[in-house]
């Protein structure tokens, strides 16, 4: 396995030292019900802040993610693809054996309190989900917030988990001294089309429950609608059922994402949709023929249905550059200016 491959760029594009070494790692695997099947990768990781590469097209600069691989095991996760630079599989090894950075909350305190570190904005969950199933186990998150607290650093987060709201006082706590952005991903409601397409994660009903359980104490929370995917999710009435049940939660936002198939998840999906759907194959690949991404025009078309029935039910999209500011103003406490920050894509 490629561990002493796993470098990061310095801010002149340099490899600087690999993130960790072949002595660093510890592998385990737990024979309970909930991890049955599942290798960890337990890692001590040099460094967690990551740069996002100047050519993405996300909209945010750093980037700390606690573990690689996903126990959800979504069959569109674009992040597959990056299981490989460990010579790990993209397909079930990306489901199953999961990289656990063990020591990120020490080390993230570390570096937040360089002089080099100039408080950027933070955001998780933007690879793969720091609340899956392993983190109930080796629980990073609360010192990775603890961490951010401490220095007043700005954050976000984006997932599918529950297992958020564990760490609520931790939020509401940060959201005292700093800008924090909470975002639940939640594309569609079809139970048979979550079954097995995210068999991994919480059922949609659940995560909006999430989405109403962060308003009840005062933290406003976004919906990213991620994925809409073609022909199977994007009816009208499914778009519709879909804002619907977001604005019932009370979210205060809902933006939407067609589905990506970048490679290794495109051949992922596409042999999913061979099994489930065989009669779509021909239709995804005129759809999918120009690369990764469905056409402009799809994409645009998802987007005005959304937007519309969100302005229907009295929400609206979450503008590029715009923050949550979610600590509530005090009575005597003039109104808070939105300030700028970064939406998390998945």
């Amino acid at each position: 396995m490629r561990w002493e491959n796993l470098t990061e760029r310095s801010e002149h594009g340099r490899a600087e030292p690999a993130l960790f070494g072949a002595d660093a790692v510890t592998i385990r695997t737990f024979d309970t019900p909930e991890f049955r099947g599942i290798t960890f990768h337990e890692v001590r990781s040099r460094s967690v802040l990551n740069r996002v590469p100047g050519a993405s097209r996300m909209p945010f600069e750093w980037t700390v993610n606690p573990y690689r691989g996903c126990t959800h095991a979504c069959v569109y996760c674009f992040a597959r693809k990056t299981h490989s630079y460990l010579d790990l599989d993209t397909g079930l090894g990306f489901d199953t054996q999961i990289v656990v950075k063990v020591n990120a909350p020490e080390v993230l305190r570390r570096q937040l309190a360089s002089p080099r570190w100039q408080g950027e904005h933070v955001a998780m969950g933007t690879n793969v989900d720091c609340y899956q199933r392993a983190e109930g186990r080796y629980r990073l998150m609360p010192g990775i917030i603890s961490a951010l607290t401490e220095h007043a650093n700005p954050f976000s987060v984006l997932t599918k988990g529950t297992l958020i709201l564990r760490d609520l006082d931790l939020l509401v706590r940060a959201a005292e001294v700093t800008d924090v952005g909470i975002s639940v991903s939640v594309g569609f409601l079809d139970d048979g089309l979550w079954r097995t397409v995210e068999p991994g994660t919480p059922a949609p009903e659940r995560r909006l429950d999430v989405v109403r359980t962060l308003g009840e104490h005062g933290i406003g929370c976004g919906v990213l609608m991620a994925p809409v995917i073609p022909f199977l999710s994007d009816h009208p009435d499914q778009l519709r059922a879909t804002v619907r049940a977001i604005a019932a939660a009370g979210a205060t936002s809902v933006t939407p994402l067609t589905l990506h198939l970048r490679p290794g998840a495109r051949e992922w999906f596409m042999a999913w949709l061979a099994r489930h759907h065989p009669h779509l194959v021909r239709r995804y690949e005129r759809l999918y023929a120009a690369g990764a991404y469905a056409p402009t025009w799809y994409q645009r078309r998802i987007t005005r249905q959304v937007h519309e029935l969100a302005q229907e039910y009295g929400i609206g999209p979450t503008r590029a550059g715009l923050a949550r500011r979610i600590r509530p103003a005090a009575p005597d406490e003039p109104e808070q200016v939105e300030e700028p920050t970064q939406l998390t894509l998945m």
